[in-house]
C-alpha cells in the first residue's frame, strides 16, 4: 500500500485517479493537484460517488519548482505521477529530484516555443536520478506506453527479431461536434501539425505533415483514412530495437476534422509564436485550445470504439522464418464513460498510467535513474492491464503490411 501525488486535472488524470481509487490494496492514499483545484474537487467527488474513496486536492503551479518540492515534502508520497503537460515534464521531474522521490509521466517533454518532443531533455536525467536512488518512468500512456509493451511482448514471445513494425492508432469516436479534439486540444494540433518522422534504415526520414495518407479496416471501427506522424515511441522503440530497418506511426482522422484543421492552420491560429494582441502577448494556439471544447466534456457524447494496436515483422522466434503479427486492443467509448466517467481516448491513456504506477509500487519494474517501457518485462505490465479494462488480442497476419 502506497501513497501518490498526481500532478493535472484533465480527463486522462480523471481515469487514473478513477483506477488507483479501484485498487486500494495498492494505492492507500491519493493526492491531486493541478494548477486549478476546481477540477481536482470534480475529480474526487466523482471518486467518491463511484468508488466511497477520498481523495485529497491541493492548487500548485507544476512549474514553479520550490512549490512542487514543498508540497512533495509535505505529503511524502512514493511517486510522483506527472499528467499535466509535457512541457511541464523537466519541471516535475527537478522536483522529484530535490526530494528524492520516484516519477512516472505518460508523454515526453516538448519545449513550449517549439514543436518538438525528444527524449533526449530526459534521458539527460538519467545520472542524476541514478545517483538519488530513485526512478523515473518515462510514457507510461497507449501510444507511447502500451504500444512499447506491445512491441517488446512480440519480441519476447513470438518473434527473435523485430525488422518493420508499424503503429496504428484509431479513434473510430464520434463526439457530435463539428470540430473537437480528444486529449488536450494544445499538444494534439502540435503533434498533428508537426513534420512527420519514420525511423528507416538507421536514421530518421522527415516528410511533411499529413502527406501520407492509408486507408486500413480497424475490426471494430471499419475502414478510416490514417496518416503518417511522428510519435516519441519511434524514438524509444529504435533505440531499445536496434535491428529495426523500419518504424512508423499512423493516426486515424476524419474528413472534417482535416478540413478545419487546414483553415485553422491557414488563417494562423495554430501558431506557438507570441502575437501582439490590444498590447498582449497571447499564443493563438493557446487561445484556440480555450474556446475548443473541453476533451473532459466529450464523454457522455462520444459513441464508438478505439482500436490501438502494433504490427510487427521479424524473424519467428520458433524458427520457422519471417513472420508477421498484430497485437491491439479496441475500447468502448461508452463503456469507459460508464466506469469512469471519461471518453475511451482518456480512458486508454488513464488506465496505463495506473497500471505503470503499479509496477513501480509493487517492484514488478524497479531501477534507478531513467527508464522507458522497452526495458522492462512486459508480462506483469500486460496481464495487469487485461484485468484493469484493458484486454489487448494477438493474431499472426499473412504477411508483412501492403502499404
Amino acid at each position: 500500500m502506497s501513497k501518490v501525488l498526481v500532478i493535472g486535472a484533465g480527463g486522462v488524470s480523471s481515469v487514473c485517479v478513477h483506477k488507483m481509487a479501484m485498487n486500494p490494496d495498492i494505492f492507500s492514499q491519493i493526492h491531486l493537484a493541478s494548477r486549478t483545484r476546481s477540477k481536482c474537487d470534480a475529480i474526487a467527488e466523482s471518486v467518491k460517488q463511484r468508488t466511497g474513496q477520498d481523495v485529497a486536492t491541493y492548487e500548485i503551479d507544476a512549474e514553479e519548482v520550490p512549490a512542487m518540492v514543498n508540497l512533495i515534502r509535505k505529503l511524502e508520497p512514493s511517486l510522483v505521477v506527472n499528467l499535466a503537460l509535457p512541457y511541464q515534464d523537466l519541471p516535475i521531474m527537478d522536483a522529484c529530484l530535490e526530494a528524492g522521490v520516484d516519477y512516472l509521466d505518460t508523454a515526453n517533454y516538448e519545449p513550449k516555443d517549439e514543436a518538438k518532443f525528444e527524449y533526449k531533455w530526459q534521458w539527460a536525467y538519467h545520472d542524476r536520478f541514478k545517483e538519488a536512488g530513485i526512478m523515473a518512468l518515462l510514457g507510461s500512456g497507449f501510444d507511447p506506453g502500451v504500444t512499447s509493451v506491445f512491441a517488446m511482448w512480440l519480441k519476447k514471445h513470438k518473434l527473435k527479431t523485430i525488422r518493420q513494425l508499424d503503429i496504428l492508432d484509431c479513434n473510430g469516436g464520434d463526439h457530435g461536434q463539428r470540430f473537437a479534439t480528444n486529449f488536450n486540444p494544445e499538444i494534439n494540433i502540435r503533434e498533428v501539425t508537426a513534420p512527420a518522422r519514420h525511423w528507416e534504415n538507421g536514421k530518421w526520414v522527415e516528410t511533411p505533415a499529413m502527406a501520407e495518407k492509408v486507408e486500413f479496416e480497424f475490426e471494430g471501427v471499419g475502414p478510416k483514412n490514417m496518416y503518417m506522424m511522428y510519435h516519441e515511441e519511434l524514438e524509444s522503440l529504435a533505440r531499445f530495437n536496434p535491428e529495426l530497418e523500419r518504424a512508423r506511426f499512423w493516426m486515424t482522422f476524419g474528413d472534417e476534422y482535416i478540413k478545419h484543421l487546414t483553415v485553422l492552420q491557414n488563417v494562423g491560429m495554430t501558431r506557438i509564436d507570441p502575437v501582439k494582441y490590444q498590447g498582449r502577448d497571447i499564443i493563438p494556439l493557446q487561445f484556440l485550445a480555450a474556446v475548443l471544447p473541453k476533451p473532459e466534456t466529450l464523454g457522455e457524447t462520444t459513441k464508438g470504439k478505439t482500436n490501438i494496436g502494433v504490427i510487427a515483422t521479424g524473424e519467428a522466434l520458433d524458427g520457422s522464418g519471417e513472420k508477421t503479427f498484430y497485437i491491439n486492443n479496441i475500447c468502448d467509448h461508452e463503456d469507459a464513460y460508464e466506469e469512469t466517467g471519461n471518453q475511451a481516448v482518456s480512458y486508454t491513456t488513464g488506465v496505463p498510467a495506473m497500471v505503470g504506477s503499479a509496477m513501480m509500487l509493487q517492484g514488478a519494474w524497479r531501477g534507478e535513474g531513467v527508464f522507458n517501457m522497452e526495458q522492462f518485462d512486459p508480462d506483469p505490465f500486460l496481464d495487469m492491464l487485461g484485468d484493469q479494462g484493458l484486454p489487448w488480442n494477438v493474431k499472426e497476419l499473412d504477411g508483412p503490411v501492403p502499404f
